[in-house]
């Protein structure tokens, strides 16, 4: 049983349910089982070809067009064609144009007057005749992008997370409160909430299947991501882009590029957000030349994070990601109840013994193909889904987190999401000439935070 909450977790509660309901915050309904609240449009695509603009043409980028052209052969209801596309960097929109085309020829009609590079390459994709972009730049920019977007009345799927710090996130959600009044279709690369293997058992676990739940865990331990080394005649601004994953400005740290899929599914479950976070990390193994043989590209994120973080039941949620070669790894998301336990992952139940008393089976794991697949249904009946807000504050709980592991303070939601601490203003970054707002030292040293010393706001 929970224990009677005190004066101060009460008031926290209050203040926390206040807060989410006049920002509206919480999806109604069938939002927090995977089926996403939706609102009636006037207008259906019908059998209407759907024009798609894409700003962010690397790997994932690429990889969302496909599937989202993928829909056409799937709803067998009209076309879906690629008609715009944009990127900082020529090489990376010539080599998505080839990717894309390898699989989809004949949707793509992007000629030369629609391919836009450069940093304010998105206004061009924003000015075309599109219906929808999908926007998969660095995360750094996904808040410009996305009301950009939003104020050219088009469509959105956006990859995750949706910016990489509190003012980023606010903006994001003021934008998707005109996006709600425009009538205009949000998707937010949260796939899991679109995998059948997720969506039942997330069910299953809200209707009581292990108890009233105590404690959650999840984990995205894994070896790392790549790194591109620095060219001769580079500028500092295009070195730290084409290693956007390295710098807190363009991508939050890994806690937040790759651990929120983990911390998210724990929201959803639990269907509302953290109110504490502590936490600790660091950096044993990136940029020490002893264990690293890229010391020389160590940018600025930690390589392990851990934190404890409270929902307002007073349930806890344990969260540890990490980027070490040799180390254990595991991507999963586990719960823990009074009469259970849960690999949400691997979608299995298991009863106080430790028995099986439940699982999905095969399929139903296809996440990042089944959120276009819904979403362009969506689209072709009229409906407008929108994953805006918990797109926003799942991103908000991954920067709740690493403010915790970076400053090693106990925070709470309230002042994390109310911090006026920006890490970048890229509205006004013109050229790959300009000044990154962060620069190495004389040794090659990016800013790095230390935790006791750094504030957490």
């Amino acid at each position: 049983m929970s224990k009677p909450k005190t004066d101060r977790q009460a008031a926290t509660t209050d203040s926390r349910r206040n807060f989410i309901k006049t920002s509206s915050m919480l999806l109604a309904g069938g939002a927090a089982l995977g089926t996403l609240g939706i609102a009636r449009s006037a207008h259906a695509f019908g059998s209407d070809t759907i024009r798609i603009g894409l700003v962010g043409c690397g790997g994932r980028g690429t990889g969302a067009a496909v599937q989202a052209l993928n829909s056409v052969a799937k709803l067998q209801n009209g076309d879906v064609k690629l008609v715009a596309m944009a990127d900082a960097f020529g090489d990376r929109l010539q080599a998505s144009i080839r990717g894309v085309e390898g699989q989809h020829k004949n949707l793509m009609d992007v000629p030369k007057d629609r391919q836009f590079v450069g940093l304010d390459g998105y206004k061009g994709v924003m000015e075309s005749d599109i219906d929808l972009v999908i926007l998969a730049t660095p995360p750094g920019f996904r808040p410009l992008h996305f009301e950009a977007a939003v104020k050219a009345g088009k469509h959105v799927f956006m990859e995750k997370p949706v910016a990489v710090d509190a003012p980023g996130v606010r903006r994001v959600l003021a934008a998707n409160e005109e996006a709600k009044s425009k009538n205009l279709a949000v998707a937010v690369g949260l796939q899991r909430h679109h995998e059948k293997a997720y969506i039942e058992t997330i069910t299953r676990l809200q209707d009581g299947a292990i108890g009233e739940i105590l404690l959650t865990r999840v984990y995205w331990n894994n070896p790392g991501v790549w790194v591109r080394k620095r060219e001769e005649k580079q500028t500092e601004l295009e070195y730290q882009m084409r290693n956007w994953y390295y710098f807190n400005w363009l991508c939050g740290d890994h806690i937040c590029e790759q651990h929120i899929h983990n911390l998210d599914v724990i929201n959803w479950l639990k269907n509302g957000y953290p109110v504490r976070a502590n936490g600790m990390g660091g950096r044993q193994v990136r940029g020490n030349p002893l264990a690293d043989v890229d010391a020389a590209d160590r940018g600025q994120i930690f390589d392990h994070h851990f934190v404890e973080f409270t929902y307002a039941d007073g349930s806890k949620m344990y969260s540890q990601c990490r980027h070490i070669p040799g180390a254990w790894q595991s991507v999963s998301e586990h719960a823990h109840g009074t009469a259970g336990t849960c690999d949400i992952s691997g979608a299995k139940i298991y009863d106080t013994k430790g028995e099986l008393v439940w699982q999905h089976g095969r399929g139903g794991r296809d996440g990042h193909q089944e959120e276009h697949y819904d979403l362009f249904a969506a689209l072709r009946r009229g409906e407008r889904p929108n994953e805006g807000d918990f797109g926003a504050l799942s991103t908000m709980t991954s920067i709740f987190g690493r403010m915790a592991t970076y400053s090693g303070q106990d925070i709470s939601w309230d002042e994390a999401l109310a911090s006026e601490t920006s890490l970048a203003n890229v509205d006004d970054m013109r050229s790959l000439a300009d000044k990154p707002p962060v620069a190495p030292d004389e040794q090659g040293n990016y800013p790095i935070a230390v935790p006791g010393v750094s504030s957490p706001f």
